[in-house]
């Protein structure tokens, strides 16, 4: 894949006035991320037309297509409403592609955001993050081949696979160890034009940064994945591929601050906490 110039697209809700169910889309072109024009945004109709969950809200005053907002004047929402989080398992070297492809399903309600919180239950037992260069599906697709594949592409984002390895052990599925509400960080934005065959990808654990891997140490590699993924399901737009782990992690315990990185598209970054709903149940 040629790479193009940077385009960063992203989801976000606007500080003020407070509205907490609205989201509109936004881009920036500026090819250095953190530069005063990086962080000029221009508001753009929704990259996925197909997908209601997607729309942006109503426009209001200072929110029209075609507005200019500033970093600091929004929050950063995962960068698309998935109706399929799917990861792929067992995809490291050599080694997986010696197995056949093998997908898991993650629920789309343990998706969240840049800085949300992961949120880690008494009762959950060893818990794992996994930084992974994570594709955003750009519209609805089924039996994609080698040579359509890349034209489901959207772009590419960060998610980070949190993995509760006690459960998996007892969970063949893995449902209970990977769809634990906020188990699927994403974020912060999406990059377009991005050459995935070669990017660093890795984490940052309470500011030790762990041995990185890169996704060129992937057994199946993207296209390869969409069309097996696709082989026996819709995509659809918004829907999230998480394609593997290739690099160092470390437990996580509440307390902890995790940054996943993916370079060329940059640092996704989650507090680590206990369970709201236990402190609530309490």
């Amino acid at each position: 894949m040629t790479s193009t110039a940077p385009r960063r697209l992203a989801r976000v809700r606007p500080e003020s006035p407070a509205a907490a169910d609205e989201h509109f889309f936004v881009a920036n072109d500026a090819p250095d991320f953190s530069s005063d024009a990086g962080r000029s945004w221009t508001v753009i109709e929704s990259p996925f037309a197909a997908s209601l969950a997607n729309a942006n809200s109503p426009a209001r005053s200072g929110w029209e297509t075609g507005a200019v907002v500033m970093e600091g004047s929004f929050t950063f929402l995962a960068p698309s409403v998935p109706a399929n989080v799917l990861g792929m398992a067992h995809n490291t070297g050599q080694p997986g592609r010696d197995l056949p492809p093998q997908a898991f399903h993650k629920a789309a309600t343990s998706v969240i955001g840049p800085g949300d919180a992961i949120e880690l239950s008494s009762t959950v037992g060893y818990v794992d993050p996994e930084a992974e260069l994570t594709v955003v599906v750009g519209r609805t697709v089924r039996g994609l081949t080698p040579e359509t594949a890349r034209s489901a592409v959207l772009g590419f984002t960060i998610g980070n696979d949190v993995s509760a390895r006690d459960l998996q052990k007892s969970d063949e599925l893995w449902i209970s160890a990977k769809s634990q509400d906020t188990f699927t960080p994403v974020g912060p934005w999406i990059v377009t034009g991005l050459d995935d065959a070669d990017l660093s990808i890795g984490i940052v654990h309470n500011g030790t940064e762990l041995k990185p891997a890169s996704s060129a140490d992937l057994g199946w590699k993207v296209d390869e994945i969409l069309v097996y993924l696709s082989s026996f399901m819709t995509l659809h737009a918004g829907d999230l591929v998480l394609t593997g782990f290739p690099a160092e992690c470390a437990r996580i315990h509440p307390g902890d601050t995790v940054v996943c990185r993916v370079e060329g598209i940059g640092e996704l970054t989650n507090p680590v906490k206990a369970a709201s709903w236990e402190e609530t149940a309490a």
